[in-house]
């Protein structure tokens, strides 16, 4: 289990840097190992970080070679040396073993189509620093968590609701919805959370934030097994019957 936090403020108005730093503080635990920051003039991107994979070298945020993306990561991929062994035929250079720069480099290339070649658990935000864009993205079924907020036209997000809090800005407000359905289904439903203004990343999903605004689209959905239309509900009757009855002439 790791952390990541993250604020884009476009317009310079507020110490991106301290409110990070206490948005990573309140965190902590989920990384005890180490923490970084990236900071520029518009992006902060921190992670609090539990080693596992490339103890020494794994260290985040992290860039691809041209340190045009700069990455945060909550998870593993854990067909990240696959992906590893593919980058290199096609020339990349790596510094780390870890999956985060390989995660990174994968976007690098290939943009959000990285998405559809992952195997694995995330929550992870990309910042490309020459269109200054940001880039978030969940794991298909929502096992790491990633929070987010537009306060003031500054967006931020985390790995826990709490580390939003840790804005002046942002205000403690409870939904009522929301809590309606925290006490008939025992979680409120995405995007939305129980409080106002504070949103979810639904599971399979991704999205952008620019000078333009946000934008969030659908990368992955479950399938279910076509339908076959030509049997009815008195074939599937019958069917079951025989198979009850060739049970009972077992007993």
């Amino acid at each position: 289990m790791c952390g990541v936090a993250g604020i884009i403020d476009f317009g310079g108005k507020s110490n991106t840097v301290a409110s990070l730093e206490s948005m990573l503080r309140v965190i902590s635990y989920r990384g005890p190992d180490e923490s970084g920051i990236y900071h520029s003039d518009h992006a902060t991107l921190g992670n609090v970080r539990l080693s596992i994979l490339d103890l020494t070298g794994g260290q985040q945020p992290i860039s691809d070679t041209s340190g045009r993306y700069w990455i945060v990561l909550n998870g593993e991929i854990f067909n990240y040396r696959e992906l590893r062994s593919e980058l290199e035929k096609n020339g990349i250079h790596f510094r780390t073993h870890s999956d985060t720069e390989v995660l990174v480099q994968l976007y690098a290339n290939f943009g959000k189509n990285c998405l559809n070649m992952l195997n694995g658990q995330f929550a992870f935000a990309v910042w490309d620093k020459f269109e200054q864009e940001l880039f978030i993205a969940r794991d298909r079924v929502g096992i790491r968590p990633l929070f987010y907020n537009i306060t003031g036209g500054v967006f931020s997000f985390a790995s826990e609701i709490k580390a939003l809090f840790e804005q002046i800005s942002v205000k403690r407000e409870l939904r009522e919805e929301s809590l309606s359905q925290v006490f008939t289904f025992w979680t409120s439903l995405t995007p939305y959370t129980v409080f106002k203004n504070i949103f979810e990343l639904s599971p399979g999903h991704y999205l952008t934030y620019n000078r333009n605004g946000l934008k969030i689209e659908k990368f992955w959905d479950l399938e279910f097994g076509k339908v076959n239309s030509d049997i009815c509900l008195n074939d599937a009757l019958d069917s079951s019957m025989i198979c009850l009855k060739a049970r009972c002439a077992f007993v």
